[in-house]
C-alpha cells in the first residue's frame, strides 16, 4: 500500500489540476508547443515498434492491479473486512490519480491549449446556411467524381499502406499550420478490444499513454484513410474532435484520390446533419449508385452495434469531453464543418493563419 501522505498528495494534486483554470496561451507555449512535441516522437515511435496495442497491455495491467488490491479485502475475515476495504479504496483512489496525472502530462493538457480557430483566419460570419448547403452540394459532386479512382486498388486500403501514403501529407499540413516540431505519424493498429469498438460503434481512438492509434477493424476501406488521419490529428496535439477532424480533412485533401474520397464521405455525413431535411433529400438524390452502396455499407456496420453499450459509451465519452472543458461534448465532432467553411484558405486550399 502507498503511504497515506503520498496517496493524499497524489489525490490533492490531481484534484487541483482537474479544477484549475490555466491560461490557454501558457498551455500553448509551455505544453502544446514545448513539452508535448518533445515527447510525442519518442513515445509514438516506441509504441509503433510493436504490432500489438500498448493500450491492451495497459488496460490488462490496470485490471490485474485492481483485482490484486481488492482481493485482500474480499478474502479477509469479517472483522477485518471494513478496514481492508478502506485500505484498498485509498490505494485505488491514489492509483486513479496517478493515471489522471499521466494522462495530463502525456497528452491531456492539449484540451486546454489555444483553440485552432483562434490560430487560423477563422470567421463565424462565413459559416452561413448557404455556405454549408453549397459545401454539401460540392461533397456530392466530389464523391461521385472520386468513386472509381478510390476503388481502383484494394491493397492500398490496408492500415500500413495508408500510413505510408498519408505520412507526407500529414507532415505538409503541420507545416501549413505553422508547427515547429512535426508530430510522428503513429502506426495504426487493430486492438484486442476491437469487439468493444464494434459494439459501441467507435471508429478509432488515440491511446493517450502510448500515443498510438487504434482503429476499428470493421471500418470500411473507404473510411480508413480519414479515420487514420483524424486520429493523427489527435497525435499532433489537437484534442478536440472537431479540430482533429479538420486536421484529418486537410491531410486527406493533400493525399491521393482514395484519401480525398474518404474525407468527403466523412464530411458528407456531418453535413447531412447541418442542413434542412429538404436540402438533405436533394443532395442524397444526387449520389451515384456506387457511393450509395458505400453509405449503405457504413450504415450496416453501424447497425451491428449494441444499442445499450452505444448509449452508455457515448454518454461516458460526452461526460469525459465536458470534464475536459469541451462544452459541446460529443457534438464537437460536427465542428469540422464549421472549420472547413469558416477558415479562409488560399487558392491551393492551404489554411491562412492569423498574424
Amino acid at each position: 500500500m502507498l503511504g497515506w501522505w503520498l496517496s493524499a498528495v497524489l489525490v490533492v494534486l490531481a484534484l487541483i489540476l482537474a479544477l484549475a483554470t490555466l491560461p490557454a496561451a501558457a498551455v500553448e507555449r509551455v505544453y502544446s508547443r514545448g513539452w508535448y512535441p518533445a515527447i510525442q516522437p519518442f513515445l509514438t515511435s516506441f509504441s509503433s515498434l510493436f504490432p500489438i496495442a500498448i493500450f491492451d497491455v495497459f488496460v490488462a495491467t490496470l485490471a490485474v492491479w485492481t483485482v490484486w488490491r481488492l482481493y485482500p479485502a474480499v478474502s479477509a475475515a469479517r472483522r477485518d473486512r471494513l478496514r481492508m476495504f478502506g485500505i484498498a479504496l485509498v490505494d485505488l483512489t491514489a492509483g486513479a490519480s496517478v493515471v489522471y496525472l499521466l494522462f495530463l502530462a502525456l497528452w491531456g493538457f492539449n484540451y486546454r491549449r489555444v483553440p485552432l480557430d483562434a490560430q487560423l483566419d477563422y470567421s463565424k460570419a462565413r459559416v452561413t446556411a448557404e455556405a454549408v448547403e453549397a459545401l454539401a452540394a460540392r461533397s456530392v459532386r466530389e464523391i461521385n467524381r472520386l468513386y472509381h479512382a478510390a476503388h481502383g486498388d484494394p491493397s492500398a486500403a490496408s492500415l500500413q499502406a495508408i500510413r505510408v501514403r498519408l505520412a507526407p501529407a500529414f507532415a505538409q499540413v503541420q507545416r501549413d499550420l505553422g508547427t515547429d516540431t512535426l508530430a510522428t505519424p503513429a502506426r495504426p493498429k487493430a486492438p484486442l478490444i476491437s469487439p468493444f469498438f464494434r459494439w459501441a460503434t467507435v471508429d478509432g481512438m488515440v491511446n493517450p499513454f502510448g500515443l498510438e492509434v487504434l482503429v476499428n477493424p470493421d471500418v470500411l476501406d473507404v473510411e480508413r484513410p480519414y479515420v487514420v488521419a483524424h486520429e493523427w490529428g489527435h497525435i499532433a496535439g489537437w484534442a478536440r474532435e472537431g479540430e482533429a477532424g479538420y486536421i484529418g480533412w486537410l491531410t486527406c485533401m493533400r493525399g491521393d484520390d482514395a484519401a480525398r474520397y474518404s474525407a468527403w464521405i466523412s464530411l458528407h455525413l456531418h453535413l447531412r446533419g447541418e442542413v434542412s431535411p429538404t436540402v438533405r433529400q436533394q443532395i442524397d438524390s444526387q449520389l451515384a449508385q456506387g457511393p450509395l452502396k458505400d453509405f449503405a455499407g457504413i450504415r450496416q456496420r453501424l447497425e451491428r452495434g449494441q444499442p445499450a453499450l452505444q448509449r452508455a459509451s457515448w454518454r461516458a465519452y460526452d461526460a469525459f469531453l465536458k470534464a475536459n472543458r469541451v462544452q459541446e461534448g460529443v457534438r464537437s465532432y460536427d465542428e469540422v464543418v464549421s472549420l472547413v467553411v469558416g477558415v479562409a484558405t488560399d487558392l491551393a486550399g492551404k489554411p491562412r493563419r492569423r498574424n
